[in-house]
């Protein structure tokens, strides 16, 4: 197969290489050529956004999306032609547009660049690409070549050309330190810096990418060039943005990295090391709940779950692995899936509108093909696979010869040790930079090991037997990355949810009971969340404040809202007591907490019914005759135990109220 992509040099190609682990999810190789219709996705005109700093609080929400721009390509003896121009408000409404010029059985495919982002956060960005830069390349592609796998050894690799990088070791260290006072403030809970290496190309890119597959074989790898847009992007990627057969939907977030041993025993101590990282695991954990959250836009209530829990072992490195699955409501196909969790949320961080927002502040520059995806799609029945490009190479002929990019990064949280996440750079990087000439020969080479996949314990246990209430429920949204967890559980229970905007106008709100949810930044930032708060402590409605709700709830009875004392938590189990004052039963339990701030001293109307473990930070208030609960901590966590419970105790005392 790699003898077809080396021999097909000059024409449009795509290569989707499984080489391992060897695993459910690596299952077959796939070659096209000879394409003869595409589409190309560019940037429109659009302005930047004013400058603003996310990561001080001032993100700024843009729902109105600009049009995408595509054209329709036919080629001819001549090359390339446009043959239809093709517009649309949404990726998802852009593939649509594709079925009258697909054959029943056929497939898109190609890569999908990071900028997307534009049409899938609501967000503008303050760093946009030029206008006519290339978003995207999908080939209509009728038939696959089909290939077990078989890769020739290749030649000695020559010497590339000197690399630059967009940030010293320091200045890394700087902005990672700058991303945890963002986090102090509240303002987020992790987030994916990611920083660039380039230089030029001592080879075609499809040598490098056959080099890769010998040094660094990874289940979702891939070729794709664009010979007359002199693009080409080789992509050592370990991990899978989407799946979707009929109505269901798969995604396999990765985030948690060691590198491998020397030897057997390093690599059982490296792995160990990793499954009891207080911070990889929070990493890890802070990501399922996303994913569980992205996939509660698309699918029905009660499918979604956490299927796997693994260590998989790649060439140099070693990652923590969930899969998170779930049913397709009926009114959605992958296509929706593909908008509602581009871009993947392990390169991007949580709450994920603040933190794409803060990653383009950051990084000041598009991200191009790095983490976008590359894979294929059936516009008919929504059937997909994409990856995500991460260990990607991007390849531009600059007329004289071949110039490469590489970008790394890891997920930046309060536990992350800035020279710490310098070093996992550079190394989820060498390999790519290797491949490109970039290392000398005479650097210590890499460590290497056996690819393989080892199970864990699976976390996330999903509502069983639920109650069934038949209440309606007003929710209110702030912007969050696990509003959609909260929603679903409340479905479960047999009530409607009517979701409403937190930073929306103010409007009456007629519900059996309200549930304030969490967010980023302060309750101030949320007009409606503060007003229904105060309405509650008025005794108005009954109220349920999860975090930022409860803050809310905290602010409108007159306490205080500080920096927490103690620092941040954010994806970590921990310890709350409680008075039995509140919706919890009096003593301890097992609850995950999301926070940087914390309520203080003297209330009002409510009592602090939970504590942390210190018994010294307000976890959570109440006003039992009044229906009033705040939580500062989060029930649907995937690590918080019985956290269903809670909310099921809520809807009770709402029935019976």
């Amino acid at each position: 197969m790699i003898d077809s992509l080396l021999a097909a040099k000059g024409q449009d190609r795509i290569l989707f290489l499984s080489g391992g682990p060897k695993s459910h999810l690596a299952r077959k190789n796939f070659f096209a050529t000879g394409m003869t219709t595409r589409l190309v996705i560019t940037q429109p005109n659009i302005s930047p956004q004013s400058n603003h700093s996310p990561l001080n609080g001032e993100t700024i929400i843009s729902k109105k999306k600009p049009v995408m721009q595509a054209s329709l390509q036919e080629l001819s003896p001549e090359g390339w032609k446009a043959t239809k121009y093709l517009n649309s408000k949404s990726l998802a409404q852009m593939l649509r547009s594709l079925k009258p010029y697909t054959p029943k059985g056929a497939v898109w495919a190609g890569a999908l660049a990071y900028d997307l982002v534009q049409w899938t956060q609501p967000i503008k960005l303050q760093y946009p690409p030029a206008e006519g830069e290339i978003l995207a390349v999908l080939w209509l592609v009728e038939k696959w070549n089909e290939h077990d796998l078989v890769i020739p050894k290749i030649k000695e690799q020559p010497q590339g050309g000197d690399e630059s990088t967009s940030h010293s070791d320091s200045e890394h260290a700087e902005i990672v330190d700058k991303i945890k006072d963002s986090i102090r403030d509240g303002e987020l809970y992790q987030l994916n810096f990611g920083r660039t290496w380039s230089g030029e190309l001592s080879e075609d890119p499809d040598e490098i990418f056959h080099r890769l597959s010998l040094s660094n074989p990874a289940p979702f790898s891939g070729f794709i060039e664009a010979a007359d847009l002199g693009l080409a992007l080789a992509s050592c990627s370990p991990e899978i943005l989407l799946e979707t057969k009929g109505n269901n939907v798969m995604t396999a977030p990765i985030k948690g990295t060691r590198p491998r041993g020397s030897d057997s025993d390093q690599e059982s101590l490296l792995r160990r090391d990793l499954v009891h990282d207080k911070k990889e695991r929070a990493e890890h954990r802070m990501l399922v709940d996303l994913e569980r959250n992205e996939l509660g836009l698309i699918c029905k209530t009660g499918s979604i779950i956490q299927s796997r829990f693994d260590v998989e072992a790649y060439a140099n490195v070693q990652h923590l692995v969930s899969q998170v699955s779930g049913n397709l409501e009926d009114s959605m196909d992958g296509l929706d899936a593909l908008e509602a969790l581009f871009p993947g949320g392990s390169i991007t961080g949580c709450p994920k509108t603040v933190v794409c927002a803060s990653i383009d502040e950051l990084e000041k520059k598009p991200r191009s093909f790095w983490c976008g995806s590359m894979g294929w799609v059936d516009v008919h029945s929504g059937d997909c696979t994409w990856n995500i490009m991460i260990r990607t190479l991007e390849a531009r002929w600059n007329g004289l010869g071949w110039e490469g990019k590489v970008m790394a990064g890891g997920g930046i949280t309060i536990e992350s040790q800035p020279h710490g996440e310098v070093a996992e750079a550079i190394w989820k990087a060498a390999a790519l930079r290797r491949a490109c000439g970039w290392i000398k020969s005479d650097q210590k080479p890499l460590v290497t090991g056996e690819l393989g996949i080892y199970p864990l314990y699976v976390e996330y246990k999903p509502l069983k037997n639920p109650s069934n209430f038949e209440l309606k429920i007003a929710f209110i949204d702030n912007v969050d990355s696990f509003s959609q967890n909260i929603v679903h559980a409340i479905k479960a229970m047999g009530c409607t949810v009517d979701i409403i905007d937190g930073r929306g106008p103010i409007i009456d709100l007629n519900h059996d009971a309200i549930v304030i949810g969490p967010g980023p930044g302060r309750p101030e930032i949320s007009p409606i969340s503060m007003e229904y708060a105060r309405r509650a402590i008025s005794g108005e409605t009954p109220t349920l404040g999860i975090c930022l709700g409860a803050q809310a709830l905290g602010l409108a009875d007159g306490m205080d809202l500080v920096k927490s004392p103690l620092g941040p938590v954010h994806g970590v189990p921990v310890q709350i007591n409680s008075t039995g004052e509140g919706l919890l039963a009096k003593g301890e339990h097992l609850m995950t907490r999301y926070n940087s701030l914390v309520l203080c001293g003297q209330a009002n109307t409510l009592t602090i019914s939970e504590f942390d473990q210190s018994n010294t930070l307000v976890m959570g208030v109440s006003n039992i005759a009044k229906n009033i609960f705040g939580l500062q901590f989060h029930p649907e966590s995937i690590g918080s135990k019985n956290g269903f419970e809670i909310i099921d105790e809520f809807l009770t005392r709402v029935a019976h109220y």
